[in-house]
């Protein structure tokens, strides 16, 4: 089951970051990974991954965290997981670069129910390649949906993508992607994150951390399993107007267990 602890402790503090923000988890702020009033990090040079818990105080876990993400998912624990019971409304209003990541920031009255406990849907952004592995494979893309619940704990679900079919609730998101960052449009019509989930709702589960600055632990990850498809026209475009990859490096599992 997925308890309370793996659900989130202390991930309300890293809200603006990660949840508005790119990879985005935090059920307050609309910006992404890192906000003005923190140390800039970034994906290249002197900003990388492998710098971010030297460019502050506030980053120190980024460095020294033992339940990092991501993380290749080479075997899991069977377990009785509990559904995954979605309630997406078509509510995608606005979309952001942040510098990041593009981000589509949700409206409330989307939530996802785990185990008797609802989260609501916050904003969800991309990587690309993707972060998480599953079983040694990279995608070319993932996207992370995330969510807190009324205290401030985190879920976030992540759903990968293969190259395939055009996907046409990230073409009308495309539409209107901000080239630019800190730059944001309108989505008209507005767009669901129903349509970004794949059939099956099985998935991984597993207790990790935000993936940007300040990397803060306790974030209840669910890996869908089953991938959706983008096309390479669509990857590409994401691809393009970020200017370089946006994927933290993988992580060590640690003595974590991964469920299923």
């Amino acid at each position: 089951m997925i308890t309370a602890n793996n659900t989130l402790a202390g991930e309300h503090s890293a809200p603006s970051d990660h949840a508005n923000n790119e990879h985005a988890q935090s059920a307050a702020a609309p910006n992404k990974h890192g906000d003005s009033h923190h140390a800039h990090w970034g994906y290249v040079g002197a900003e990388s991954p492998e710098h971010w818990g030297e460019l502050s105080a506030d980053y120190h876990t980024c460095l020294d965290g033992k339940n990092q993400t991501p993380i290749d998912i080479q075997a899991a624990e069977d377990v009785a997981l509990p559904p995954l019971e979605f309630h997406y409304a078509a509510s995608g209003y606005d979309e952001l670069n942040n510098g990041h990541t593009i981000q589509v920031n949700y409206q409330g009255g989307s939530w996802l129910t785990v185990d008797g406990r609802n989260y609501e849907l916050k904003q969800f952004h991309f990587h690309t390649p993707s972060e998480n592995h599953i079983q040694g494979h990279e995608f070319p893309m993932e996207a992370h949906l995330v969510h807190a619940d009324a205290e401030g704990r985190l879920a976030v679900v992540a759903v990968m993508f293969e190259e395939g079919a055009e996907n046409t609730e990230l073409k009308t998101a495309w539409q209107a992607m901000p080239t630019h960052p800190d730059e944001h449009h309108a989505l008209t019509p507005k767009i669901s994150a129903a349509a970004l989930l794949p059939a099956s709702h099985d998935y991984y589960h597993f207790t990790g951390s935000l993936t940007t600055p300040p990397c803060t632990e306790g974030v209840n990850w669910i890996v869908l399993k089953q991938p959706m498809t983008a096309s390479a026209a669509q990857i590409a475009q994401f691809s393009q107007v970020m200017g370089h990859p946006n994927n933290r490096p993988l992580q060590s599992l640690n003595a974590r267990t991964v469920q299923q």
